[in-house]
């Protein structure tokens, strides 16, 4: 029997979102893994920092995209086909909420603004759906290649204050297992699509919700702790290991699979 193939070395990986916490630590795990990573944001001050901070760790590329913009992505499609032929992996690291869809303790569901609605469901559902449209059309023309979309602890059971972070991220839930369904089965059996759902890590989305101006716990935080058989918050390093996996041939019969990552949050009954 074979031994499980956990190796990555010379795998190109686009990162949408490789700016931000969540994709510039996916990022700079698949580089120290020897993966050619290319790193996707809108902020061009964000990509040169991280361009700055993983000088040395590997072969990496940043371009300016809007993830909403299919030109924009077809573009970077383009780039990266013409260097290296081949796209190997995607993670869909952007998304996240917005203050305005974030409803604070002395509101209700009435008082949030559609727009703000809208623009919540826009950036993790369409953000997401584009560039599997766009990086996974490369992939089933080679019939090869591993999506790795990111799902929430919000779709497992109702989490008070984000209504339109929680109705996308659970379209994000049914979306990558039907995706994972099509392409498999109009392109074979090497293309796959997975999520992961973070449990909680603080970072700098919801830091306000979870800790004081003095640095202790809120009362939020002390929900979520009571909730998590671990009895801490994640860090966000805790990820990589699962999309390494997941990206990894040792995953070659996983497709359509939401894995939580959440210290048992969404095991346990609270009971």
């Amino acid at each position: 029997m074979s031994k499980p193939n956990f190796d990555l070395k010379g795998k190109v990986a686009v990162v949408t979102g490789g700016g931000g916490v969540l994709g510039g630590s996916i990022s700079k795990s698949l580089l120290e893994a020897g993966v050619v990573v290319i790193i996707l944001d809108i902020r061009e001050e964000a990509i040169e920092r991280r361009m700055s901070e993983f000088a040395g760790l590997g072969e990496i590329h940043g371009l300016v995209c809007d993830i909403l913009n299919m030109e924009s992505l077809k573009s970077v499609s383009a780039k990266v086909v013409e260097l290296y032929g081949q796209i190997d992996i995607l993670v869909n690291a952007a998304g996240g909420n917005i203050p305005g869809a974030t409803l604070s303790e002395d509101q209700t569901i009435f008082d949030m603004k559609m727009v703000d609605f809208n623009k919540v469901t826009d950036l993790n559902i369409n953000g997401t759906v584009m560039p599997c449209m766009v990086f996974g059309e490369v992939m089933a023309k080679n019939g090869k290649g591993s999506i790795i979309n990111i799902s929430s602890m919000a779709t497992y059971s109702a989490i008070t204050r984000v209504p339109g972070y929680s109705v996308a991220k659970i379209g994000i839930n049914i979306f990558t297992q039907w995706l994972a369904s099509e392409l498999a089965m109009k392109f074979g059996e090497k293309v796959r699509v997975n999520a992961i759902a973070p449990g909680f890590f603080i970072g700098d989305q919801n830091r306000a919700v979870l800790i004081n101006p003095d640095g202790s716990y809120t009362e939020r935080s002390f929900k979520v702790l009571a909730k998590t058989p671990m009895k801490r918050f994640g860090d966000i390093t805790e990820l990589n290991g699962l999309v390494q996996f997941l990206c990894s041939d040792a995953a070659s019969f996983i497709t359509g699979s939401i894995i939580p990552v959440d210290g048992g949050f969404s095991a346990y009954s609270g009971v």
